[in-house]
């Protein structure tokens, strides 16, 4: 299969696309691919590390709060497209396919305007402008959550969950005592993304200290702007600090509790891996996305929301006290999760790309 894949800006629309790339990959070895991603975001540095061929394109979203700035931004679509329709006609791919991000609307658009079959899919409960934009040129469209197939034509819409998930439950457990823990002591983590939430961090920081005398261990993964300063405090001997786990996913196979983020790529993995959960989502993402994410997990009473402006040290310490003191609690929490699980999400995507890319062979 021949495959070209676009998405960017975030980790939470790479990694499911690095995801489906290693299904096709599994499932057709001789498969070749083309990412597409923007020429400053992350995906430029993640992507070439996986030996995947990369073109990046420059553009930009659309600025709301400096509208002069949308003259370079539509300059740069404009001829973004030129160059994608070049990469598009020299590799000549079976299907094109988009994760999300501004990055994808020139790609998907143009793979359809030269009669190529294309995917795109969405993470999120709430569907992101660029894909809402895209729909009509999307072949077939995958979504992670149900609440999100009305976002789009229902029959073009499958509910595939999200592919990270897939990647989760394969991955091998990180035991606690290679990170310095102690395997017999439950463990918290607490991470707030890779940069981290310099606002959350401030609070946990205070927070540290309460735990002490507890019978559980707390993994405090800071994010790597916070790490220097918050490293500097003084810390109970149960409390571990870090800047950055890279593949977090291992670690939270041995996990009893995750104070976290609602972002979509987190969720799936909380899903997939049966962790129970206290969410603070940002406020600061389109359409407060993140929070309507969480509430995916919360109508089924499979997680726990604190709002970041609900958010204090004696808020955080005794939901964790009442959820940590309540086997019960976290043992309907865990079966809860197991009821939203979504297996094969990977497959499931790589089923209908072979099925479009069939229907071009007859």
């Amino acid at each position: 299969m021949r495959v070209i894949v676009s998405a960017g800006g975030t980790g939470g629309h790479i990694y499911p696309a690095l995801a489906v790339i290693n299904k096709i990959k599994e499932m057709e070895p001789d498969s070749e691919f083309v990412y597409i991603g923007t020429h400053n975001r992350m995906e430029k540095d993640i992507v070439p590390s996986k030996n995947i061929p990369f073109e990046s394109i420059e553009i930009y979203g659309i600025n709301r709060k400096h509208l002069l700035k949308n003259f370079k931004t539509l300059k740069c679509f404009i001829k973004s497209q030129k160059k994608v329709k070049k990469i598009i006609k020299e590799f000549d791919p079976d299907i094109v396919i988009g994760f999300g991000g501004y990055v994808t609307g020139p790609v998907i658009k143009i793979a359809h305007k030269l009669g190529y079959k294309t995917f795109i899919h969405e993470q999120n409960s709430v569907v992101g402008k660029a894909n809402l934009y895209l729909a009509k040129y999307s072949s077939k469209i995958g979504v992670s959550f149900e609440s999100s197939i009305d976002s789009f034509p229902k029959k073009k819409t499958v509910f595939t969950g999200n592919p990270v998930s897939e990647e989760a439950v394969k991955k091998e457990p990180l035991k606690k005592s290679q990170l310095g823990l102690n395997d017999n002591k439950r463990l918290i983590v607490f991470v707030m993304g890779s940069l981290g939430s310099s606002k959350v961090n401030d609070i946990l920081v205070k927070t540290m200290n309460s735990f002490k005398d507890k019978d559980y261990q707390i993994l405090f993964i800071t994010g790597n702007s916070g790490y220097d300063k918050i490293s500097q405090n003084k810390f109970p001997s149960n409390v571990k600090v870090m800047p950055y786990l890279d593949d977090m996913t291992r670690i939270l196979k041995n996990t009893d509790l995750i104070v976290t983020r609602a972002g979509a790529s987190t969720l799936s993995e909380i899903i997939a891996l049966n962790v129970p959960a206290i969410l603070i989502p940002s406020p600061y993402v389109t359409n407060n996305h993140q929070y309507k994410n969480a509430c995916d997990l919360t109508k089924h009473d499979a997680a726990i929301i604190i709002e970041e402006k609900d958010l204090s040290k004696k808020v955080l310490v005794d939901k964790i006290d009442e959820l940590m003191n309540d086997k019960e609690k976290l043992k309907v929490m865990k079966e809860n999760l197991n009821s939203l699980k979504i297996e094969n999400s990977a497959l499931k995507i790589y089923n209908v790309l072979k099925e479009l890319v069939d229907q071009n062979a007859r």
